[in-house]
C-alpha cells in the first residue's frame, strides 16, 4: 500500500541501480518495445496483403483498427497506474504472446478455414490495445526512477518510442523477412519483446513487487518464451502442413525470395503449377491457351527484336522463339529466382521448351518500370506478361506513365500486347487498362478469348484449385499511330477483336467505377473507346 501511494504521488522507487542508470534502462525498454510493436503492425499488413489481397484495403484496416485500439488501451491503462510495474510486465508478456503468434494463427486460419479477415481484425484490435497501454505505464515508471517535469519525461519517452519504431520498421523488410521469414520473424520478435519487458520489471523494479507478483511474472514470461521457442522449432512442420492444405499434396518447391513466395506443385510438366505469393501464375494443363493468345497476335509484322516484360517462367518466350526470324529476345523479370527456377527445374524448363538455353534470349533481373527509362534501343514487339492488373502492388505497371515508356521503346511499326484482365468478370479493370494504354500514346485493338477457353483462369481461388467464375481472358493489342491489325477471328473460340456494342458497354462500365489503387493519371481521358 505504501508503494502504491508513492507511485501515485510520483515518489522515488527503491532501485537496485542509480537513478540515471534506471532511467536509461527504462528508455531502452521503450526503444525495444516500440520496435517490436511496429514489427507486429508490419507483419499483419504484409501477411494480410498476401493472404487476402488488395494491400491498400488491408493496410487501411490494420492501421485504423490499431490506432483506434491504442486509444482504448491508453484509457484502460489508467486503472493500472497504481501497480504500474506488475501491470507493465503482464502487458508485455501478453503482447509478446499475441503479437508473436499472430502470423501463425492468421496463416492457419487461411489454410484450414479459408478466411483470415476476422482473425486479422481481432489481432489488430488486441495488439493495438496492448501497445496503447504501454506509454502511460512507462510514464509512471520513469517518473518513479528519476523525478523530472512531465514535459521532459514525455519528450524522452516519445523520442525513444519513435527511434525504436524506425529501427523496427527497417529491421522488418531488411533483416527479419530475408533471414527468418514471416512466421519465424514474428515468433522471434515476440521472444525479444517478452525478454525486454520481463527483464525491466524483474530487475529494475523488483523491490516494488510482492513475492507473489514476482514469481507470477517469472512464470508468465518463462511460459511465453517457452511457447514461442517451441513454435519456432515446429514452424517448418507447420508451414509444410499449411502448404499441403492450400496447394495440395504435390508441393515440390517452396521458397521465399527477396520479392515473393514461389511455390511449384506437380510431379511432371503435365501437372505443374507455379504459384507466386499464393496466386496461380502457370497451370500446365491450359497455360498454352493464355500464352498463345498473348503472344501470336502481336507477332504479325516485323519481329526481329522482342521485349518481354515479366514472363520469367519462360512460357511467353517459348512462343516468341517459335519464329525463326526473331533475332533477339529480352526478358525483364523482377525476381531473378523465377528465371533461375525456369532454367533449372526439370518440369518447368521442359514446359517452356528450354527457352533460356536459346542463344537469342537474354534475361535481365530488374524492375520493368525503371529499366524502361534507360535507352535500350527500339523493339518491334513488346509483350507485357505481368501480374494481374487487379493486384494493387502491380498497378504502376498498368499506368499511363508505364505505357508512355513502352511507346518510346517501340519501333515506328512496333506492337504491344497486354493482358488486361478478365473482360467478363471485371470489365472496370479491363477498360481502365485500355484507357491507360491510350493515355500512354498508343492506339488499341481490344480482343478476347472465349468459347472453349471460357472459365480457364490465370489465377486460383485460395483453396488451391482453379477458379471457374471468369468467362474469358481479355487482351489489348496496341501500336503507335493507328490500331494494329492482327489475325483475329471474327467470332468463335480463337482470339477475336471486340465489336462496337462490346466497346460501348465497356466504356459505360469503365465510366461507372475506378479500379482501386490505379494511379489517377490512368483515367485522364473522358472517352474510353473508339470503334476500330
Amino acid at each position: 500500500m505504501i508503494d502504491q501511494q508513492m507511485s501515485l504521488r510520483g515518489g522515488a522507487a527503491r532501485l537496485p541501480v542509480r537513478p540515471r542508470t534506471g532511467r536509461f534502462l527504462v528508455l531502452a525498454a521503450v526503444f525495444v518495445c516500440a520496435a517490436c510493436g511496429l514489427v507486429y503492425e508490419l507483419e499483419l499488413v504484409a501477411l494480410a496483403s498476401y493472404l487476402i489481397g488488395d494491400s491498400v484495403t488491408q493496410a487501411s484496416v490494420v492501421l485504423s483498427v490499431m490506432v483506434f485500439a491504442m486509444g482504448i488501451g491508453s484509457l484502460l491503462a489508467k486503472r493500472l497506474r497504481c501497480r504500474a510495474a506488475v501491470g507493465f510486465g503482464m502487458i508485455e508478456a501478453a503482447l509478446a504472446l499475441i503479437g508473436g503468434s499472430s502470423a501463425l494463427v492468421l496463416y492457419a486460419s487461411f489454410a484450414w478455414l479459408g478466411d483470415s479477415q476476422y482473425a486479422l481484425v481481432g489481432f489488430s484490435l488486441a495488439i493495438g490495445v496492448l501497445i496503447g497501454a504501454e506509454i502511460p505505464l512507462l510514464m509512471t515508471l520513469i517518473q518513479r526512477v528519476d523525478r523530472q517535469d512531465a514535459g521532459g519525461t514525455a519528450a524522452d519517452l516519445f523520442a525513444a518510442d519513435y527511434v525504436g519504431a524506425l529501427v523496427g520498421g527497417l529491421a522488418f523488410p531488411f533483416l527479419l523477412l530475408p533471414m527468418l521469414g514471416q512466421l519465424t520473424g514474428a515468433l522471434f520478435t515476440g521472444a525479444v519483446n517478452a525478454a525486454a519487458g520481463g527483464a525491466l520489471v524483474l530487475w529494475v523494479f523488483r523491490r516494488d513487487l510482492s513475492h507473489r507478483s514476482r514469481w507470477l511474472l517469472v512464470l508468465v514470461n518463462v511460459s511465453v518464451i517457452a511457447v514461442l521457442a517451441t513454435a519456432t522449432v515446429l514452424v517448418d512442420d507447420f508451414e509444410r502442413a499449411a502448404r499441403r492444405a492450400v496447394y495440395g499434396d504435390q508441393v515440390r518447391v517452396a521458397v521465399q525470395t527477396g520479392v515473393q513466395e514461389v511455390v511449384v506443385t506437380g510431379t511432371d510438366r503435365d501437372s505443374l503449377g507455379l504459384y507466386l505469393d499464393g496466386r496461380l501464375r502457370v497451370s500446365a494443363r491450359d497455360e498454352y491457351r493464355y500464352h498463345e493468345a498473348l503472344v501470336h497476335p502481336a507477332m504479325n509484322g516485323p519481329r526481329a527484336r522482342v521485349l518481354i516484360l515479366g514472363g520469367g517462367d519462360g512460357l511467353a518466350a517459348r512462343e516468341v522463339l517459335r519464329y525463326g526470324d526473331v533475332r533477339a529476345v529480352t526478358v525483364v523479370e523482377l525476381d531473378p529466382a523465377v528465371t533461375r527456377l525456369a532454367r533449372t527445374d526439370p518440369a518447368l524448363s521442359e514446359l517452356n521448351g528450354h527457352a533460356f538455353r536459346d542463344p537469342r534470349l537474354t534475361a535481365v533481373g530488374a524492375d520493368a518500370f525503371p529499366w524502361l527509362r534507360a535507352d535500350h534501343g527500339r523493339y518491334d514487339v513488346v509483350i507485357s506478361d505481368l501480374p494481374d492488373p487487379g493486384i494493387t502492388a502491380s498497378t504502376k505497371l498498368y499506368s499511363a506513365e508505364f505505357y508512355g515508356l513502352i511507346a518510346e521503346a517501340l519501333a515506328p511499326d512496333g506492337r504491344l500486347a497486354v493482358h488486361a484482365g478478365p473482360l467478363g468478370a471485371r470489365p472496370q479493370t479491363f477498360w481502365t487498362v485500355e484507357a491507360s494504354v491510350r493515355a500512354g500514346g498508343l492506339a488499341t485493338r481490344p480482343y478476347r478469348v472465349t468459347g472453349r477457353y471460357a472459365g480457364l483462369a490465370a489465377s486460383p481461388d485460395r483453396g488451391g484449385g482453379e477458379r471457374r467464375d471468369r468467362e474469358d481472358w481479355g487482351f489489348l493489342l496496341a501500336a503507335p499511330g493507328r490500331a494494329p491489325r492482327a489475325a483475329l477471328a471474327a467470332d468463335g473460340p480463337e482470339p477475336r477483336s471486340l465489336r462496337g456494342r462490346e466497346l460501348r458497354e465497356g466504356a459505360r462500365a469503365a465510366a461507372e467505377a475506378r479500379l482501386p489503387g490505379l494511379l489517377p493519371s490512368t483515367l485522364i481521358h473522358p472517352r474510353y473507346w473508339e470503334d476500330a
